[in-house]
């Protein structure tokens, strides 16, 4: 992180919202030079554009970065996630927004949720319009998510996503559109609740989340690798050659692989890298019901790890944080 984007320490009042601002479409315009949507705006042009902002609650805003989503990385989401730590450890902090580009928003969002423990509300917002587009979505989402965050019924949800109005819980969210406003959904569970004319409205309760994984660092790198019809071991192998510390395989359906897959699987297993199963499916769960080669069972006996319903990114994290804390990965995974 540069010396000119690290956090500044502010002082807060009781009731005090942080809001760190990471870049991603929120802050772009149109250039001209570039032929798109660029960073351009600071947090402090975000938040004049924000009307009434300010009456919610008491705000602490910090110019964290300025990257697009695809310029995260795994070092950049841990540094954030210490920064988010460091404020939910500060007692006139009553909540946490950040602002992320939408392209990697849910994997910071569930990092940070499988990552940190903490009563206060974090929540993750961004724009999908730029202030350049007619409807720039940015404002009202931040509105909404300093809503959020300032709401007495919102301690106790841990990390949540919040876009068109809706709230989502970084546990389960996804980005499943490329563009819409409604990019954002829980695919088969549903938004937590709605922002309403201010007021913050949960509808159903947040899911229970396993002990929290807090190593030093994640380990790095896990590569996350998808099957498809005719896949073979080339990926895998690649993988494990040049020093992968663990695989994630979205894998077919029920959690089955192509049989032409199977060598390299059994090549990664043999060197000791854990190869974790889930499934380019949006919904339900990897599991052992196909028998044949390539399919669940098997890739149970060779020694895989199950994620259960855990999408393949989702899956990525968890397994990165377990390597990481030397968590054992029965505590994490399934067989």
């Amino acid at each position: 992180m540069s010396r000119a984007t690290q956090p500044v320490a502010r002082v807060a009042v009781p009731g005090t919202v942080a809001i760190l601002f990471t870049g991603g479409t929120i802050s772009m315009k149109y250039d001209a030079a570039a032929g798109g949507a660029v960073p351009a705006l600071s947090a402090d042009e975000i938040l004049e554009a924000a009307r009434g902002i300010r009456d919610i609650a008491p705000l602490a805003p910090e110019q964290w970065g300025r990257y697009p989503g695809p310029h995260m990385t795994v070092e950049k989401q841990w540094a954030l996630r210490g920064r988010i730590a460091e404020l939910l450890a500060d007692p006139a902090i009553t909540g946490v927004v950040v602002t992320h580009g939408t392209d990697s928003l849910e994997e910071t969002a569930y990092l940070v949720a499988r990552s940190v423990a903490s009563e206060k509300p974090v929540v993750f917002t961004g724009a999908m319009r730029s202030a350049s587009d007619l409807g720039w979505d940015g404002p009202a989402n931040l509105v909404d998510a300093v809503t959020i965050a300032a709401a007495p019924a919102a301690r106790g949800s841990g990390v949540t996503v919040t876009f068109n109005g809706r709230i989502f819980a970084a546990l389960d969210e996804a980005k499943t559109h490329t563009h819409l406003l409604d990019a954002f959904e829980s695919p088969g569970l549903g938004p937590l609740g709605v922002v309403d004319e201010g007021q913050v409205l949960f509808r159903r309760a947040v899911l229970s989340a396993a002990l929290p994984l807090m190593p030093p660092v994640p380990a790095t790198p896990v590569d996350l690798i998808t099957a498809y019809a005719g896949a073979d071991a080339r990926l895998l192998d690649a993988s494990r050659e040049t020093g992968a510390r663990g695989v994630v395989l979205a894998a077919m359906g029920r959690g089955n692989v192509p049989p032409e897959m199977v060598p390299g699987i059994e090549r990664a297993i043999a060197a000791g890298l854990p190869v974790v199963i889930t499934s380019r499916a949006q919904r339900g769960r990897v599991g052992m019901t196909y028998g044949y080669p390539g399919g669940g069972r098997r890739l149970a006996e060779m020694g895989c790890w199950f994620a259960g319903p855990r999408r393949p990114t989702q899956a990525r994290v968890d397994l990165m944080l377990a390597l990481g804390a030397g968590v054992a990965l029965g505590e994490v995974f399934e067989r």
